[in-house]
């Protein structure tokens, strides 16, 4: 079997495609639960209400949950890639940029736990510098991954989708952000939508990767080559 994707691809470890599943998993299950709670919380407008006012209130520590179980998908993802990936295709500034991004997320739903009860005079603030330290960093990793994407020969056809579908993100959340456009809850869920389908796409692609299936193949041949020599 042909080792011609890359021979780091090839020698990728076994269970950067299984954190590939999981995080896509990790992804479908919070925007699904997400969409769920528009519904349930009859009590706010889908698109007025940010998804940080369904942290508190009824299903509220469900989404706590989902938001940290998302942040750990962020990090094992951003892991398994860099391992995954090739020569200038890895980047320790994206993965520290993604791990500071599930920081922040993190820091919001434990934030948001605790301190509007225990020191609601930095609450507030707390929730503010945190989520736009994950919004900030996740845009700015997915920008710089989609970019390097191209220097990997398994991932340089995923990277016109990742580059466009990342600047998709950064256009509404500027927007949302800084333009202040349109409706507020609107604005946010969807910036919220785009980066998360970046991740599940992106846990996809990894889950699909043949490095470890070839690393595997080529020892086990390797193995049989051997017997038949002696």
């Amino acid at each position: 079997m042909s080792l011609s994707l890359s021979s780091a691809s090839a020698l990728a470890p076994r269970w950067t495609s299984r954190a590939g599943a999981i995080a896509a998993a990790a992804g479908c299950g919070f925007l699904a639960w997400v969409l769920v709670l528009q519904f349930l919380r009859g009590d706010l407008s889908w698109t007025h209400a940010q998804l940080s006012l369904y942290l508190h209130g009824p299903y509220g520590l469900s989404l706590r949950l989902a938001y940290c179980l998302l942040a750990v998908s962020i990090v094992l993802l951003a892991t398994a890639l860099q391992a995954q990936l090739q020569g200038a295709a890895r980047s320790g500034v994206v993965l520290g940029l993604f791990c500071a991004a599930a920081l922040g997320l993190a820091t919001v739903a434990i934030g948001d736990s605790y301190l509007p009860d225990y020191a609601p005079d930095i609450a507030f603030p707390v929730h503010l510098l945190a989520a736009q330290t994950a919004f900030l960093c996740a845009i700015v990793a997915i920008l710089l991954q989609s970019w390097r994407f191209r220097s990997d020969d398994y991932w340089r056809t995923h990277a016109p989708v990742a580059w466009w579908l990342g600047w998709v993100a950064f256009v509404v959340l500027f927007a949302h952000a800084v333009l202040r456009l349109g409706p507020r809850g609107l604005g946010q869920k969807s910036a919220i939508v785009l980066i998360v389908a970046w991740l599940v796409l992106a846990g996809l692609r990894l889950a699909r990767a043949p490095g470890a299936a070839l690393a595997a193949g080529s020892r086990d041949n390797g193995f049989n080559n051997h017997g038949e020599d002696s």
